[in-house]
């Protein structure tokens, strides 16, 4: 193989070479002599239009690769991957507000109706295994497309239907599928953006999932206070619509092989026939099998520092999921609030995820900037994980703050600023959190985040079987007080990845897939 073969096969890979010996960040560092394991040139790597930053994953040559599609193409993308991800939490939360009215009509207590709500939290984990393993296979878009789709469709039979037992059912479908975007958002992220990006175009995309379960029963409180409870599902099937119009006529397939030749690379004929997939499946042999696409997830969630991240998840998020489903139960016969009432108390976790979104922007960024001023250029996924830091102390006393107002019946401001704690503080950690197992794992980028979404629904979901009756059987001083101390105690998690996590990662070794 020539040198120049040789360079090419390292800048090829240049992500897997930030995973096993640290992210090469800035350019100047590598001039001043530091040079790599594979003794990679400066002159053969590629930098941002400063100059310094190098880009990874290097793009080749070919307009078709993503990482050379304009700037305003890539965040039309993003956007709609976003708000396409935005929508499952906002349609499965409306059922946290509808269920008042409903238990009246179906003349069953709120709290068995909350089980419709809670099997749909949990769906949204399970359609995310299918939907990572059919990209693989079937492509980026046409699962993107298909799924968008039908869950337009059952987005409007939830809104039909006037029985709990089809409604139980249309709400179960519509979570599996509307998850399309949430679960495999990180891949079309990782497809078109560069390292250096990474962190603050998963926070805009988190920052969709965070809003989404506030702002979905704020909007449907204000309805149901003059409205029927099919309206704001009804509105929740138009904005559905929208996002499988947006993605007709602005989407295209993202993934892209860097292992082919330029001149090996599959044809890109037509836009429609990559949305319906056909022209996947007639390259699909360039891709793994059905079934070995089927076995990624698995491979990725026994690498331990995927696996451990996954159990932060389950112990910090999945009380944001419960204590959002159930708080309509909690509010209404402690203050006497009303629905229209309701709504404006949702106003206070929108506005901390808001500043959430804002202060992350700069932080992650910060932290990349100077750790790789303190290590000669060079960038570790652990060092993501100092935001946990900051997030932490936020968690904890968000949920603690808020057993205490409930339990003594503080003023209703006081328990609104103690759930807005907790949500910046998961606003900041799952930024941190998600940029960590990508960077430690950039071949699978789905796979990986496929168990953070996973860990918060599935976990999201036990908790809303039972977080109603704990709190009235131990009192919510209690039982908030064990979810804090469940935060603490993940907080540990970090710590051991902070310090073990490199090794761990090296002595596994990378993800055993066919392609990238």
């Amino acid at each position: 193989m020539s040198k120049a073969a040789e360079i090419r096969e390292h800048v090829v890979e240049l992500d897997q070479l930030g995973e096993r010996e640290g992210y090469i960040i800035n350019a100047d560092h590598l001039k001043s002599g530091l040079k790599t394991r594979d003794d990679i040139e400066v002159t053969s790597l590629k930098t941002a239009s400063d100059g310094h930053t190098v880009l990874v994953p290097q793009p080749t040559d070919d307009p078709n690769d993503p990482l050379n599609w304009s700037s305003l193409r890539k965040h039309t993308l993003l956007l709609v991957i976003s708000y396409t991800a935005f929508l499952p939490d906002y349609g499965s939360a409306i059922g946290a507000i509808a269920l008042v009215p409903q238990s009246e009509q179906w003349d069953m207590s709120p709290d068995d109706v909350l089980r419709a709500q809670a099997g749909s939290v949990a769906m949204l984990g399970v359609g995310g295994l299918f939907v990572v393993a059919f990209s693989v296979y079937f492509g980026r878009l046409p699962v993107l497309f298909w799924f968008t789709l039908l869950a337009f469709l059952t987005a409007a039979w939830s809104a039909a239907v006037d029985s709990f037992y089809w409604f139980f059912v249309a709400r179960m479908f519509n979570a599996f599928f509307s998850t399309v975007a949430q679960a495999g958002g990180l891949m079309f992220i990782k497809d078109i953006f560069f390292f250096h990006e990474y962190a603050r175009m998963i926070n805009v995309w988190g920052f969709a999932i965070i809003l989404a379960p506030y702002l979905g029963p704020c909007l449907a409180a204000f309805m149901l206070s003059t409205q029927g409870w099919g309206l704001p599902f009804w509105v929740y099937t138009i904005e559905v619509g929208l996002a499988v119009i947006a993605i007709v006529t602005c989407m295209d397939e993202t993934y892209y092989n860097r292992q082919i030749p330029i001149n090996l690379q599959p044809p890109r004929k037509s836009r429609f026939m990559r949305l319906i997939g056909i022209e996947q499946f007639r390259s699909r042999h360039l891709r793994s099998t059905f079934g070995r696409a089927m076995l990624r997830p698995i491979q990725a969630l026994f690498k331990v520092p995927v696996f451990l991240s996954t159990v932060y998840y389950v112990a910090t998020f999945s009380w944001a999921v419960g204590t959002n489903s159930a708080l309509a139960v909690f509010l209404i016969p402690l203050y006497g609030l009303d629905l229209k009432q309701i709504g404006f108390f949702y106003f206070t976790p929108i506005v901390a995820a808001l500043l959430g979104n804002f202060a992350g922007y700069w932080l992650h960024d910060l932290i990349v900037k100077l750790y790789s001023k303190r290590h000669l250029g060079r960038f570790e996924p652990e060092a993501r994980l100092w935001a946990g830091w900051i997030s932490t102390p936020f968690l904890i006393s968000g949920l603690v703050l808020l057993g205490f107002c409930l339990q003594r019946h503080y003023h209703y401001m006081l328990t609104s600023f103690a759930w807005g704690l907790y949500v910046f503080g998961t606003m900041i950690a799952t930024v941190g959190v998600d940029a960590y197992v990508l960077d430690s794992y950039p071949e699978g980028p789905g796979e990986v985040i496929m168990w953070l979404t996973a860990a918060r629904t599935v976990g999201g979901f036990l908790i809303t079987l039972f977080q109603v009756r704990w709190a009235e059987q131990s009192g919510a001083e209690v039982s908030f007080a064990i979810q804090g101390g469940s935060c603490a105690g993940a907080f540990l998690i970090l710590l051991f990845l902070q310090m073990f996590g490199k090794r761990l990662r090296h002595w596994q070794g990378p993800l055993p897939f066919q392609t990238k």
